[in-house]
């Protein structure tokens, strides 16, 4: 094992991990563990041998929890990260990608909200309404690191968008976070499915000409709009 590089979860004891078939693992005499935080280090760490990086599940979550590695070459790879550090030309590196993930950032915001229209496809009447509630979905999904389904790239756009607005609804329209749900298996697959289905039918109001009734508007009331 200490030739390969798995993702382990954290152990019962300080230096123990559990890998992913259950098994306990001690860490071998020698090695640290590196905290996260410096991501430029721990990305040299995987990449120049042997090392176990630490994952901890909460719910659908994943939390970094370290990075077990000989602690020499944690030191050595630390050191060479220093002193490159120092030069400007490090900086300048770093500022050139973090402009170039924000013009990334910002062209993926506006086609996830056009994705978001084009699913939401409200009737001309409604147009303000989609916008708001278009904007309001991806304020919520898009932000990296915000773990929703906006920021998978395993689906399509246009399905990360519709599932981006089933879940926004589901929290925001019905009573979805104040319900007692069996702890049953598959039980919370249901109640999801058959919320999905009621918002899917509210948003079907908003796509014909004068459908939608103005008495009853949870999505404005949601936004926190007029009815």
């Amino acid at each position: 094992m200490p030739m390969k590089s798995p993702e382990v979860r954290p152990g019962q004891m300080p230096r123990q991990v559990l890998t992913a078939d259950g098994a306990t693992l001690t860490a071998p005499e020698g090695w640290a563990l590196l905290a996260p935080g410096d991501a430029a280090l721990s990305r040299r760490i995987k990449k120049d041998g042997p090392s176990w990086t630490v994952v901890e599940m909460k719910g659908r979550k994943r939390f970094s929890r370290g990075i077990w590695a000989p602690s020499d070459r944690i030191e050595a790879l630390r050191a060479e990260l220093a002193v490159e550090r120092q030069d400007p030309a490090y900086e300048r590196k770093l500022n050139a990608g973090r402009n170039r993930r924000a013009k990334e950032q910002e062209a993926y915001v506006a086609d996830f909200k056009a994705g978001v229209l084009a699913f939401l496809d409200f009737d001309r009447g409604h147009v303000e309404l989609a916008d708001a509630l278009a904007q309001a979905i991806t304020d919520h999904a898009v932000p990296v690191g915000s773990g929703t389904v906006a920021r998978t790239r395993r689906i399509p756009l246009q399905q990360r968008a519709e599932a981006a607005t089933i879940a926004w609804m589901r929290h925001q329209t019905t009573a979805y976070d104040r319900m007692v749900i069996p702890r049953e298996k598959g039980q919370r697959r249901v109640v999801r499915k058959m919320l999905a289905a009621r918002s899917k039918q509210l948003l079907e109001s908003y796509r014909r000409a004068g459908a939608a009734r103005r008495e009853i508007c949870p999505l404005r009331a949601a936004l926190g709009t007029m009815c």
